[in-house]
């Protein structure tokens, strides 16, 4: 449920409120996105679970809320104070400086305090195994890329799709759409669809969406016109088994779990190795996947494991070249 005005702030924080409480705030597109912020939010739930402590959490729906937000919780003694996206990043700068006996961390974004740990992904790592798959997948020689705000992380799950398409078929076409350039992009399944029903116009019949909410419509869109589809952030092979090829899951519900433990000052990077993403193959998809696209996607992950592969990070360059 969308809080729409500070007021409703107060509801986030419950009478048994404590000290040492962890704090979750999350991106936009809400809670339950099925997708990034709700894999953050599963973290949280793993944690409180297993400590049987209760934490703090607030949804986001607008911008002026992240700076209110997070001084409450900090006011409230919150430890640690997790920022979920890479659009807190400037507000925990600014927090964390005025709260410095806190700790608090930062998904998607690197802010260089000594009480903050940023976590960061090599989401462009996992996009290559899900681009070998569609590639492999594809009937047209045609597959599609749909993003959510464009931003350079989203180019960089992008570019590593690119770069695994085109590893497994170099002549393999990738249509690229990005949904809008505001926040809002990550929460409109309707514009989703609009866009990959355009693409399968063009031939293109997998698509692999980076959207966050908006993913939502783009998956429908597929089930619908008989296509693949491509899930992040969380295992989305469920929302349409049959349809649903795979998922590049990025594994930030580990990460919210773990800072919720602990923080350290200081920058993880999260890739292949490390167990930060990865291809979701399970019982909703496994018809789908061949033991041959299995076997030289795996053997691929293993080149990036070792070396012998290096995948193009987009945000290093701000291009994607390879």
């Amino acid at each position: 449920m969308k809080h729409a005005v500070l007021a409703s702030l107060a509801l986030s924080f419950t009478a048994t409120a404590a000290l040492a409480q962890p704090a979750v705030i999350y991106d936009m597109g809400g809670k339950f996105d099925k997708s990034f912020n709700e894999a953050a939010y599963n973290g949280a739930e793993r944690w409180k679970k297993e400590t049987g402590k209760p934490y703090l959490d607030f949804e986001i729906s607008n911008e002026a809320q992240r700076d209110q937000a997070m001084r409450r919780m900090a006011d409230k003694g919150a430890n640690p104070i997790i920022g979920v996206g890479f659009a807190q990043g400037s507000t925990i700068e600014k927090v964390a400086k005025d709260f410095p006996k806190l700790q608090f961390a930062i998904i998607d974004s690197v802010v260089k305090l000594p009480n903050v740990e940023s976590v960061v992904f090599k989401e462009q790592e996992g996009s290559f195994l899900v681009g070998m798959l569609a590639s492999m997948a594809s009937k047209t020689g045609k597959v599609g890329f749909i993003g959510g705000m464009d931003i350079p992380l989203i180019r960089k799950f992008q570019c590593g799709y690119e770069q695994g398409a085109k590893y497994a078929n170099p002549k393999v076409e990738v249509t690229a759409n990005m949904t809008g350039t505001t926040p809002a992009a990550w929460n409109d399944p309707t514009r989703g669809g609009e866009l990959a029903k355009a693409q399968f116009a063009k031939g293109v019949d997998v698509v692999f969406a980076a959207a966050g909410g908006t993913g939502v419509g783009i998956y429908q869109a597929a089930k619908d016109g008989g296509k693949f589809a491509i899930g992040v952030d969380s295992n989305q092979n469920h929302l349409h088994p049959g349809t649903m090829l795979t998922s590049m899951v990025k594994r930030v519900d580990v990460a919210v779990y773990n800072l919720a433990k602990k923080t350290t000052p200081g920058v993880s990077s999260l890739g292949l190795k490390e167990g930060g993403v990865d291809y979701a193959l399970d019982q909703h998809n496994q018809k789908l996947i061949s033991a041959d696209m299995k076997k030289k996607v795996d053997a691929a992950k293993a080149d990036i494991i070792a070396g012998k592969i290096k995948v193009a990070d987009y945000t290093a360059t701000n291009s994607c070249t390879y």
